[in-house]
């Protein structure tokens, strides 16, 4: 764990079931293999996975069955420890890499900015070979003036105890790479002759692995794992399909047919997911169908929530767990494969580095100190707890052009411009990246009538929700450091420092109390049931939010209205915004339009800038709050 990180108290419901292949799954990382540093369910960072994944394939060995390891991509964009390099990934790659992955597959997020691509082909694809999947994503090779696969377009391939899989990695039909990437729609790519071959491969195939960047649900906006299901299907109707996602940020399982099931894994290093399944039939399998002595599958791929359980023909059995991102669950779930220490040399070491890596990228540097904990969607929208009333005084305070402070101003921006929750605690240049990302700069109409200006935000929050949901694109991906000092006694070094004395005596085995108390978190319903989250939570509510958002500054104090305003807007959302007053019959046209601050002031400036006026009590020694969902 890293200094000021927390371990979870509540420890997993019981053992996994250890069957003939076992999986561990990840996806949509993000960048987060720090951990969650002010929450306990997922505290644990990337050294603690590497020392978790050797324990969980020795344990693997001694049952006599098969462990693979599984990453469906988006290893950056979320996080400073990925973001604050240049190029972005340039070391968390290197963080990443420690896992010593079987199969993985590229993300969207690894394809909009060519230097990202190209690095993904020149260096991080070189790294697994051909483990490392695309078969559907391209790349210009700049030596060859021709487009090529980024990795393997397939791997066959026997795993230690002789089952004989066939394994492809598609990417969903994405549209916004970079001109120099080239992504092949799944309706195009079941029709190639290569894939249609390695189908019907004339070497036996015992096991179909289909992972993707790619909704695991066929019915989900997006997915396409349909379209493959349907052409393996076709060709192979007895061979068992198994099928691992991501892209969507949730934990799902969704059974296909009684021998082809999908899983997904979360993500921002929140999840682990863990499949395992016997009665593959294969006459070259050399282990254990059912490893003694833990506990084994027993659920048929039967869609449990829709048919209540319907009996099926196929032996295949299976479990899902969806396990916490945290050492407590981790050393819980390796026991039997330890000596005396759930730390291997291997997880301290990446341990170490990550906490190198964030000293040199300055995301200990203290901004201030967050007084609570403010959530995007546990708590109604302007209730006490939601950060986007936090945001409105934000803005209102530092989204100021000084030769126009006097003039009264709204400020819109789309709530989708805020990318995680504000936990209480250290606000940190790290958490800068963590909350919202975007680098959208500030544009205005100067002196509307407010008659108008004031009806822009009901207009466009009324409008069709295309805004709120907002996935990173090029312009996101170069982010400028807050400049100016940070706050007293602020340095990098003294910031890192006052957080150390929480948590030394944490980095190093397991030391907290365990409880049977539950705490908020991931409560999950899937095609097998409510049964599948690892560590019993209890439920985070949801509540919907405005698509939009809006500041008022230097209004008049008597509480008349102005007759005019400067109407601030972002520059993402300037041609909802003159649509707007379009329609309201405003005469302001694009035209008027111009920078209200200088563009390197962008949404990911403004709560820090905030933090250093309004958040500094208790600086340096800044207490963690309990996490999201506590007391909602």
């Amino acid at each position: 764990m890293q200094p000021g990180a927390q371990n979870a108290t509540v420890a997993p419901r019981g053992p996994l079931a250890w069957g003939q292949l076992n999986f561990l799954h990840t996806t949509d990382t993000h960048g987060w293999l720090e951990g969650h540093l002010k929450e306990q369910n997922y505290g644990a960072d990337w050294g603690d996975f590497v020392s978790f994944t050797r324990h969980m394939r020795h344990k693997s060995g001694n049952l006599g069955v098969d462990l693979l390891l599984i990453d469906t991509g988006d290893l950056h964009d979320g996080n400073g420890l990925s973001d604050a390099s240049s190029p972005n990934g340039a070391l968390s790659n290197l963080v990443f890499e420690n896992v010593d992955y079987d199969l993985l597959t590229i993300g969207n997020h690894e394809l909009y900015v060519t230097d990202i691509a190209y690095e993904t082909f020149n260096q991080f694809s070189k790294v697994y070979g051909e483990r490392y999947l695309t078969s559907n994503v391209q790349i210009l090779n700049n030596q060859t003036g021709e487009f090529e696969y980024i990795g393997s377009k397939f791997r066959y391939f026997t795993t230690a105890h002789g089952l004989r899989i066939m394994s492809f990695g598609v990417l969903y039909d994405f549209k916004g790479n970079s001109n120099v990437s080239k992504v092949i729609k799944a309706a195009d790519l079941v029709k190639e002759t290569w894939f249609l071959d390695a189908v019907q491969y004339p070497e036996p195939i015992d096991l179909f692995l289909v992972i993707g960047h790619n909704p695991v649900r066929p019915t989900a906006g997006g997915s396409t794992f349909g379209t493959l299901y349907k052409t393996i299907r076709g060709l192979r109707p007895d061979t068992p399909i198994q099928a691992f996602g991501g892209h969507t940020h949730i934990r799902d399982f969704a059974v296909f047919d009684d021998k082809s099931t999908g899983l997904e894994s979360g993500r921002y290093c929140e999840t682990v997911g863990w499949l395992s399944m016997s009665g593959i039939n294969s006459s070259t399998f050399k282990g254990n169908m059912k490893p003694r002595g833990v506990p084994n599958p027993t659920q048929p791929a039967v869609n449990v929530t829709a048919t209540g359980g319907n009996p099926t023909k196929s032996n295949l059995l299976y479990q899902r767990r969806y396990l916490d991102f945290n050492r407590l669950t981790f050393a819980y779930h390796a026991v039997g494969s330890q000596d005396n220490t759930f730390d291997l040399h291997s997880g301290e070491r990446v341990t170490d580095l990550i906490t190198t890596d964030r000293k040199a990228l300055n995301l200990t540097a203290l901004y201030g100190c967050a007084p609570a904990t403010y959530c995007q969607s546990c708590k109604p929208f302007g209730a006490e707890g939601n950060i986007f009333p936090l945001l409105a005084t934000a803005l209102a305070t530092t989204v100021i052009n000084q030769s126009r402070a006097d003039i009264p101003r709204l400020i819109i921006i789309n709530t989708g411009s805020v990318r995680f929750d504000l936990v209480e605690g250290p606000f940190t240049f790290d958490d800068s990246f963590i909350v919202s990302p975007f680098t959208d700069a500030f544009q205005f109409i100067p002196d509307v009538p407010y008659n108008y200006a004031s009806q822009i935000l009901g207009v466009i929050n009324a409008g069709p929700a295309d805004k709120k949901r907002r996935d990173l694109g090029p312009r996101d991906f170069s982010f400028t450091p807050m400049t100016g000092e940070v706050c007293p006694e602020g340095t990098a070094e003294h910031a890192h420092d006052s957080l150390k004395p929480r948590s030394e005596p944490m980095t190093r085995g397991l030391h907290r109390r365990q409880t049977t108390a539950t705490t908020p978190g991931y409560v999950t319903k899937d095609d097998f049931g409510t049964d599948g989250d690892d560590t019993i939570h209890s439920k985070i509510p949801f509540y919907p939010q405005p698509e939009y958002l809006q500041a008022n500054a230097s209004f008049p104090t008597d509480g008349s209205e102005p007759t005019t305003v400067d109407l601030i807007f972002l520059d993402f959302i300037v041609a909802d915004v003159l649509a707007a007053l379009k329609s309201v019959g405003a005469k302001e046209a694009a035209s008027d339009v111009s920078y209200y601050l200088p563009k390197t002031f962008t949404t990911n400036s403004y709560l820090p800038a905030y933090a250093k006026i309004a958040w500094q009590a208790n600086v340096p020694n800044c207490p963690v709050g309990a996490g999201v969902g506590s007391g909602s």
